[in-house]
């Protein structure tokens, strides 16, 4: 609901206040405090109105008038003043360091006030900075981690000052890889319309301009984190910074109140509260994070971090209005707040807007709870315990709102039994009550986090795994001399080389197997198994895909058959169970006698060993070895028929070693010629 409120309930409040504190000036001496025409005309006495409040580390109330800046004790005495050579803005409160020193407006001018030198030779006040322009300040904040004021002025920009000089100045728009940041709707006459809010834990502050947009910038330099449009809701807002990873703003009109989360500026809620008194009315957050704010309706709202409302104080009389901003206490988990009961109070309904008014203020009642839990530890009067306390302070001798006040009360601990904490344990207590914000896929959704994560994880290793192989494979000897492709062909060939010989060596053992009961010289596969071997040897070596190194040699588990021209044995090897079994197979005197014929019959005798039944001769044109070339040659033989039965083209290859089992591979083909020949018998 859209509403606007007039300005009568607080003129009428004030008016109240005044009387009941001229009721009691006669017995009060304001000698410091009264202004004579000359020394023998009467002392005319002359309220002046205290300007928004500050309360310092010590404790003390601080609040400026006209020309002089007071601070006052908790129990309303004024502790001292600083004399001003402008007249300071009522309407801005001042803001203070870790150091002590404040820091105020006035007229168009920043003056630093250092206390500390207060009764010394040297002057307590200087400025800052001022300008000449007609353009007015329109507030003022402090960073004390970084030692840095950002004030705003209108038409003019954002500025931050470091130690007298300026650190950096940005305007509402910002022009950033060719796009356009900030007043998209009218860029000529938009500008910051609210003063500048520093987060004391994201290290940022805020600032908003006429067309509704919220900004989060860095305070180290002159960049928009981000901007968010809340124009849906109104121009005019109120900025809260939460100090818990959370920023509210504030529509007095509409009664609304929004979070943004801090860290990405999207709105996590929004609530409506009630008719607000004016668009200058500060919500709180205190130490637990609710942010509470008085309503004219009687009624004080807090909201918790995660958007749960409450309402608070129901139970005062309908003619009550709340028009002043709750003050926190000394602990942080409480605040005191104010409700005027008014004579009558009436609403105006026009349209979406509502129009409050009030008579005849009766009495203001004071109350210190805590929002979190709804307790409520002190309520006092106006008049009543409050005014008393108020005519026993120096703080008569001026014209006070509620604000005053409430600060007043905040400031002498009236009422309140809890600990004290300071403003840095305060901030760090509501800094730890942020969650951290990491950039993700799905926020808030944890099996898409991990699975995100895992993912994450497998392709570094692969990539890591990746990287080392490569670094590995480019320091090889063999591709460094042939290159990548000599490198792989050279190896493709080796394969298939390995392939052949593994099919041949299973035929063998499968022959050996099912054939034990012949009486048959096989042939002598040890030559064939060494060739594999040394393949495998390159394969795994020079020519892997891992870095080089030496394999050794090993015994090769073999069941192929043995024969030393009289006997054939067949050995078994069982390599788990480290077991052995030979079967020998011994040749009868006929085989002898038939083997004897045959070698007078034209072929050639077995050797020595008795292994072999023919002895060819081979010629073999050599070429340079690792070329990966292969000549074309022919096989000449001794024996004439097995010229004509055998005779083929060749391949010669560049390396000895495979020539070598090209040679193999033909004479296991003539033995076959001389085995079909035999009758052979088997003795066990």
């Amino acid at each position: 609901m859209s509403l606007s409120i007039t300005t009568k309930i607080q003129w009428t409040c004030c008016l109240f206040l005044a009387l009941v504190a001229l009721s009691h000036s006669n017995s009060i001496e304001p000698s410091n405090f009264f202004a004579t025409s000359n020394s023998n005309e009467t002392h005319v006495f002359v309220k002046h109105p205290l300007g928004a409040p500050l309360i310092i580390q010590d404790g003390r109330l601080v609040a400026c008038s006209r020309r002089n800046l007071y601070a006052f004790e908790g129990n309303g005495s004024v502790a001292w003043i600083v004399p001003l050579v402008f007249s300071c803005r009522e309407d801005i409160a001042p803001v203070t360091d870790d150091r002590g020193k404040i820091y105020l407006i006035a007229e168009n001018t920043v003056l630093e006030i250092n206390p500390s030198r207060i009764g010394s030779f040297m002057p307590p006040s200087k400025a800052l900075y001022s300008h000449n322009s007609s353009e007015e300040i329109l507030g003022l904040s402090i960073s004390p981690e970084y030692l840095s004021i950002f004030i705003t002025i209108r038409n003019r920009g954002l500025f931050s000052f470091f130690l007298r000089d300026i650190q950096w100045s940005i305007g509402p728009t910002l022009k950033w890889l060719g796009y356009t940041q900030g007043c998209m709707n009218d860029p000529l006459n938009c500008y910051y319309n609210s003063a500048p809010v520093v987060d004391l834990c994201e290290g940022t502050l805020y600032v908003s301009n006429t067309d509704g947009q919220l900004y989060s910038v860095y305070i180290r330099n002159p960049q928009f984190r981000w901007i968010q449009d809340l124009g849906m809701f109104g121009t005019m807002m109120v900025i809260t910074p939460g100090n818990n990873g959370l920023v509210y703003a504030t529509f007095s009109k509409q009664a609304i109140v929004v979070c943004l989360d801090a860290f990405t500026g999207n709105i996590t809620w929004q609530q409506t509260v009630g008719p607000l008194s004016s668009e200058m009315l500060f919500p709180l957050v205190d130490s637990n994070g609710w942010i509470s704010i008085g309503s004219l309706d009687g009624a004080l709202y807090s909201i918790s971090p995660t958007g749960d409302l409450k309402k608070l104080l129901e139970e005062t009389p309908s003619e009550s209005v709340i028009q002043a901003s709750p003050t926190l206490d000394c602990s942080g988990f409480a605040v005191y707040t104010s409700q005027t009961r008014l004579d009558s109070k009436i609403i105006h309904n026009v349209g979406s807007t509502s129009y409050v008014s009030g008579m005849k203020p009766v009495q203001v009642r004071f109350t210190l709870l805590a929002p979190a839990t709804g307790t409520v530890y002190w309520t006092g009067d106006y008049p009543g315990e409050v005014s008393d306390l108020l005519l026993k302070s120096d703080l008569q001798n001026f014209i006070v709102d509620e604000r005053i006040l409430l600060a007043f009360l905040s400031s002498g601990r009236i009422g309140n039994t809890l600990q004290c904490y300071t403003t840095g344990q305060r901030i760090s207590w509501t800094c730890s009550q942020a969650e951290p914000k990491f950039p993700t896929t799905n926020s808030g959704d944890e099996d898409t986090n991990l699975l995100f994560l895992l993912v994450q994880t497998i392709v570094l290793v692969v990539l890591s795994v990746i990287v080392r192989f490569c670094c590995i494979f480019w320091r090889k000897e063999k591709l460094k001399n042939n290159g990548l492709r000599g490198f792989l062909k050279k190896r493709r060939f080796l394969h298939n080389k390995k392939k052949e010989l593994n099919k041949l060596i299973s035929k063998l053992e499968q022959k050996a197997i099912e054939d034990t009961t012949k009486n048959e010289t096989l042939e002598d596969p040890g030559q064939i198994v060494k060739r594999k071997e040394g393949i495998e040897k390159k394969l795994n070596s020079c020519y892997s895909l891992g870095r080089d190194y030496t394999v050794s040699s090993g015994a090769v588990p073999s069941i192929l058959p043995l024969f030393n021209g009289k006997m054939k044995s067949h050995s078994f090897q069982n390599s788990r169970q480290k077991e052995s079994i030979t079967i020998f197979d011994t040749l009868s005197d006929s085989s002898s006698v038939e083997e004897r014929k045959d070698n007078e019959s034209g072929y050639s005798g077995s050797s020595s060993s008795g292994w072999e039944t023919e002895n060819p001769e081979v010629e073999i044109q050599e070429v340079g070895e690792d070329q990966g070339e292969i000549a074309e040659t022919s096989r000449v033989y001794s024996n004439p028929r097995d010229q004509g039965e055998i005779a083929e083209t060749s391949r010669v290859y560049s390396n000895p070693i495979y020539n070598e089992i090209e040679m193999d591979l033909a004479g296991v083909e003539r033995r076959k010629l001389g085995l079909t020949r035999r009758t052979n018998s088997s003795t066990y």
